[in-house]
């Protein structure tokens, strides 16, 4: 009788430690630059999420307007369950059509202390998975969102065993200030571009730490909407990334000045100069000390009470001659963007939006990389949109792409669903082969002379998902 029972505890304790180990094999604790981290399990099996991992040191206090500086360590295991504080921005109202689509949930906690990045993996731990990595870069003109948006989510792309990483980087006058204190002070003779060097640092870190979580620091996408975008085309085009990027993905951002221009987030040095020394005697911050010792509300509000002045302070990339030396345009022109594959492409309300939407310049941009090994994918996002008569409006693509329609308040079919599932294959794709089209399929051809063609997301009139290459499909409001 006693070794019956000895027997049956053994058995427990087995039973019980088995499944221990199990539970910690799922979801082990990793080390990374800075510390320890514990991730947290998603809602798709096989899935773990790592949130708010800090990938630089808190851009406060002297490290305002620096470029990133490195991680500062912590001690024991940081519980990565909660996504970091978004960048210092303005509060999203309600009324406003952005409100009700993405942020009526709330907006995230806003802090100078923003430099954090999220991990959505389904291999915690193994370090030989070689997986590929899609690093995504939000837009909001410079000047607001953040990674963890609600229509935003690497659950999808995990389960097609693709590592996702969003981040977060400063924004407006924090992450793009030029200023003469701030260049004499810079290592590089510059100021600016901070939320550039954040996006570089984010790039870096990923490259140096992403074995832990299963990833191939070899093989990272970068890709972005809007002024996400745009950083993506400015990224490609730095000198400062060379050889750490493997493909790139360049949403509703535009395409090619032929003659070789500057175009989204790409102003002027000079101009950024004088505009950011007239902001900072504006406010009385005449001097590196009383910049660096306002507080970051006193900061924030600076340009908003310029502009109740009548003027208007430059928020945004420019051309500095270390991020970046030329505009994406003359770069691409004289070979000096990544070679490397992409996919570019636009909604069709972009179309009301001048550059950003025009199918021609993306044309060009496909054009004049025809000729490199590498291919361009040109694609459109035309689905009108159920529910009003915003149609496929500028961000529209960004529920599909990331499959997170049920989030959404809109009445989406089940066309909306399998269109969807077709672009997140695409895009997973892409991040694994530079190639959207699965394995032993052609149906998204490159754009070259002999192919001008965009791939068309749509649905058809029986509302089923239609994904097919075609001529370019003007925008019309239902």
């Amino acid at each position: 009788m006693l070794r019956t029972r000895l027997t049956f505890w053994v058995f427990v304790l087995f039973l019980f430690t088995a499944c221990s180990e199990k539970r910690v094999n799922d979801n082990p604790i990793i080390t990374v630059e800075g510390g320890q981290v514990q991730g947290v399990k998603a809602t798709t099996p096989g899935v773990t999420i790592y949130k708010g991992i800090p990938y630089a040191a808190p851009p406060t206090g002297d490290n305002r307007w620096r470029e990133p500086q490195p991680v500062i360590a912590w001690n024991g295991v940081k519980m990565a369950d909660k996504f970091g504080n978004a960048a210092m921005q303005a509060t999203h109202k309600e009324g406003e059509f952005y409100h009700k689509e993405f942020f009526s949930d709330g907006d995230a906690p806003y802090s100078e202390d923003c430099l954090t990045l999220n991990v959505w993996t389904p291999a915690p731990g193994k370090v030989d998975a070689k997986l590929p990595v899609a690093m995504w870069v939000h837009g909001g003109a410079y000047m607001s969102g953040w990674g963890f948006e609600k229509e935003m989510d690497g659950e999808a792309w995990a389960d097609r065993d693709v590592i996702l990483v969003t981040i977060n980087y400063r924004l407006g006058i924090f992450g793009f200030l030029v200023h003469p204190e701030l260049s004499k002070e810079s290592t590089n003779s510059v100021a600016g571009n901070y939320g550039i060097l954040d996006q570089i640092a984010a790039l870096k870190w990923i490259r140096n730490n992403i074995r832990q979580f299963g990833g191939d620091p070899l093989n990272i996408t970068i890709f972005g909407q809007s002024a996400g975008g745009g950083s993506v085309k400015t990224l490609v085009s730095s000198p400062l990334t060379k050889g750490m990027i493997s493909r790139a993905i360049i949403q509703s951002a535009g395409g090619l000045d032929k003659n070789g221009g500057a175009g989204m987030g790409e102003g002027s040095y000079e101009n950024a100069l004088a505009s950011g020394k007239a902001l900072m005697d504006f406010g009385g911050y005449n001097t590196l000390e009383k910049m660096k010792a306002a507080s970051a509300n006193e900061i924030y509000e600076l340009p908003f009470q310029y502009a109740k002045e009548g003027h208007w302070a430059m928020q945004f990339p420019v051309i500095d001659g270390y991020v970046s030396k030329e505009s994406f345009s003359s770069a691409t022109i004289n070979g000096n963007i990544a070679d490397v594959p992409y996919m570019i492409g636009f909604v069709s309300g972009d179309m009301r939006m001048g550059d950003l939407g025009s199918a021609e310049a993306i044309a060009d941009f496909c054009l004049n990389r025809a000729d490199a090994d590498k291919n361009v994918y040109a694609y459109q996002f035309a689905r009108l949109l159920p529910g009003d008569d915003a149609g496929a409006y500028h961000s529209s693509e960004l529920w599909y792409i990331f499959q997170t329609l049920s989030r959404a308040w809109r009445p989406f079919t089940e066309g909306d669903y399998a269109l969807s599932n077709i672009m997140v294959d695409a895009w997973c794709n892409f991040a694994n082969y530079g190639n959207p089209n699965g394995k032993g399929e052609n149906n998204w051809t490159p754009y070259t002379n002999d192919n001008k063609q965009f791939m068309i997301f749509n649905l058809d009139k029986n509302d089923k998902a239609d994904a097919q290459m075609g001529e370019v499909v003007t925008p019309v409001i239902k």
